[in-house]
């Protein structure tokens, strides 16, 4: 009589992992080895394109800093896309410069690539940047890098994953840990930039704020309501 059927075939079969290279490495444990499989990379738009489509991200922001922003008087979007931000930054009453690697579509935009720019078009910068090009993985925090070294701004706002500032790995958590954002505001809603549904992650802006006083990093939660709000406001201005 045959014993009870292994799972582990089933679980392979499911996870993919009989297909994969293993791959082990030593811990400091006694020698003991752990068994990582390597994840297959995710595929990506070209030119790392997730427009930002739902305004209630950024009107949230305006909401929240607006008189801040204000008080700069402009705006430079250096990832444009179709125009997503830069509309709603318009319809708050701030110009705003436009560029992008590309031209999505995006009405005035400037086609450059944002390494081209060695001082910032405006006071404010306000963007959703391509998320290869400031992750740890691929972009080293590159476009966090370049936009720190560059002087004309006092205020910049990045729309990024929430867990973008935990990774360490090529030199992202040492520049992080030089130059931490000042406060950001933790979105208690998913955006979905693929328009696929079922967004598997949360989002935050970080804002780093040349005048800030603050000695650590604030945290700040934002709501779906408070873009709704600043609309309503408009509405019966």
């Amino acid at each position: 009589m045959k014993g009870p059927r292994s799972s582990k075939s089933l679980f392979r079969a499911i996870s993919g992992r009989g297909s994969r290279e293993k791959v082990h490495r030593e811990t400091g444990l006694a020698g003991l080895e752990i068994e990582e499989v390597p994840q297959a990379p995710e595929e990506r738009r070209a030119l790392d394109l997730y427009p930002t489509g739902e305004p209630e991200a950024i009107r949230g922001l305006l909401a929240r800093d607006g008189a801040r922003i204000r008080a700069l008087g402009r705006v430079w979007e250096p990832a444009a896309g179709y125009g997503h931000l830069s509309h709603e930054i318009e319809a708050f009453g701030l110009p705003c410069a436009v560029s992008d690697v590309a031209d999505h579509g995006c009405p005035g935009v400037e086609v450059r690539s944002f390494y081209d720019y060695h001082r910032a078009l405006a006071p404010a910068i306000i963007t959703n940047p391509p998320y290869a090009e400031i992750n740890a993985r691929d972009g080293h925090g590159r476009w966090l890098r370049h936009t720190l070294e560059m002087p004309g701004w006092s205020y910049c706002a990045l729309l990024l994953s929430w867990d973008w500032p935990a990774a360490r790995a090529n030199g992202l958590g040492a520049l992080l840990d030089r130059h931490p954002f000042s406060y950001c505001y933790l979105m208690r809603w998913k955006l979905d930039f693929t328009g696929e549904g079922s967004p598997p992650q949360r989002n935050a802006w970080f804002i780093w704020d040349r005048d800030w006083t603050g000695s650590e990093p604030a945290f700040r939660f934002m709501d779906r309501t408070d873009g709704e709000r600043l609309k309503m406001a408009d509405l019966f201005a």
